[in-house]
């Protein structure tokens, strides 16, 4: 088995952390080789709280998912999430000096560098730059300028903006878990990339990803992401309320709403009742499924209502920004009973609930096929990704027969050698992981 080919999906939850170990089979689809699930004890609402906890559920879910595949693993692709998360759209051009030569790869460096260079808040630090369409010499709705002619390069940017302090912890945690970053992904898009199709994002659509700490928003227009947020608030919120409505521990609370919960009261009758054993000495609660799914009618209400608000304030009721696919549920809170139902009912808009089984191998166990391990998968899918970039990097350079038979094996040595260093085009974000790891170790 080549270890070369094996990538590692790093999910660091606020209930859960999850590692994944897979590979690409001959069909193209991701086979899981290991998978490891700890109890996310230093994580609250997506931002690291706890340093020692959290490099001890890590080592736990990575010290399982080795157990399983039989393979040592020492670097991760991991998901960035949290309340610090911000977006924002910015717009910005380069004057190049000469318009008689094309557009290059350099030209859009040049315009993304620019942008790193906005002031942000006090303690904020931008963590993505997205470019969306160009404009050249003032013509619109360019997708792709390399190679045109202009003096004027413009682009729209979807700029992402993460707290420093936060971003250094998870940093942190990683290495002293003994792992290296290979890469990191906002985790809605890692989402994106597991649960949604290119027509998906082509005709319009908005990924909902419930966590158990934080609700987090992408959404896709034309095949560009359009708009990201985090909503601060997950299945935790929804557990605290069961908890605090019948008055009964959290484990017992957790189980109910898994076990007998539902988005939409008129479901359950009266007479529906369900008894939980009482603390110690005490007698058993009685609790009626409809006030139950009462309690957590309420508090979905609210979620969906928050992100709603963000769907409108992205303006998908512009004609140009209709999101023609509606919304795609995931994450572990997608499976509440009836939230498709009550998420049409808030919104009037097409809603499924988004599986990353598409991706994953025909004999995969189908407990992963859950939506709850959508960034997981992601995650996983984003470091093949990068392995195929690398591969395709490392090939031979194209030399003809004759070129190789004339010229002399130093001089086609040479030869090879400046091909090679020639590097291809980065992905946004392997530019952005490099840029991280650089911060993380001057931090240091």
């Amino acid at each position: 088995m080549e270890h070369n080919d094996i990538s590692v999906g790093l999910d660091i939850g606020t209930t859960k952390i999850v590692a994944m170990i897979g590979r690409k089979n001959e069909y193209g689809k991701i086979e899981l080789l290991g998978t490891g699930k700890a109890k996310s004890l230093g994580v609250h609402r997506g931002v690291v709280n706890n340093i020692t906890q959290t490099i001890q559920s890590i080592q736990l879910a990575v010290d399982e998912a080795i157990a399983v595949s039989g393979i040592k693993i020492d670097e991760a692709v991991v998901g960035i999430a949290g309340q610090h998360i911000r977006s924002l759209q910015h717009s910005d051009y380069i004057t190049r000096p000469n318009s008689e030569e094309v557009i290059d790869d350099e030209d859009l460096e040049k315009l993304e560098k620019q942008v790193y260079k906005l002031v942000m808040l006090p303690g904020e630090e931008i963590i993505h730059v997205l470019p969306q369409e160009f404009k050249v010499d003032g013509q619109a709705e360019i997708t792709e300028p390399v190679g045109m002619y202009g003096g004027r390069l413009e682009a729209n940017f979807h700029v992402v903006v993460g707290q420093v302090s936060s971003i250094r912890n998870i940093g942190r945690c990683i290495k002293s878990a003994g792992l290296n970053l290979a890469g990191i992904t906002l985790e809605p898009l890692a989402s994106a990339e597991a649960v949604l199709s290119n027509e998906e994002k082509e005709a319009g659509v908005a990924l909902i990803d419930i966590g158990g700490g934080t609700t987090d928003l992408a959404i896709f227009k034309n095949g560009i992401i359009r708009h990201t947020a985090v909503i601060p608030f997950g299945g935790n919120v929804i557990t605290e309320d069961i908890k605090e409505g019948c008055s009964i521990i959290e484990k017992q609370a957790e189980l109910l709403k898994t076990k007998f919960g539902s988005a939409w009261p008129g479901e359950n009758k009266e007479n529906e009742i369900v008894s939980i054993p009482g603390l110690r000495g005490r007698d058993p609660k009685e609790i009626t499924l409809k006030n139950l799914s009462k309690i957590i009618h309420a508090r979905v209400v609210e979620i969906i209502e928050q992100v709603f608000l963000e769907i409108k304030n992205y303006g998908h009721e512009e004609p140009k920004k209709k999101l023609i696919a509606g919304i795609v549920l995931t994450g572990g809170g997608a499976q509440l009973k009836h939230l498709k139902q009550l998420v049409e009912y808030i919104t009037g808009m097409d809603t499924r609930i988004g599986y990353p089984n598409e991706n994953l191998a025909g004999d995969t166990d189908e407990s992963f096929s859950s939506p709850q391990y959508a960034t997981a998968v992601g995650l996983l899918m984003n470091g093949l990704k990068k392995i195929d970039k690398r591969k395709i990097k490392n090939l031979p350079p194209k030399v003809s027969q004759e070129e190789i038979a004339e010229k002399p094996i130093e001089e086609a040595t040479e030869d090879t050698k400046v091909e090679e260093s020639k590097e291809p085009k980065k992905s946004i974000f392997e530019k952005w992981g490099d840029k991280f790891r650089d911060f993380l170790d001057n931090a240091e």
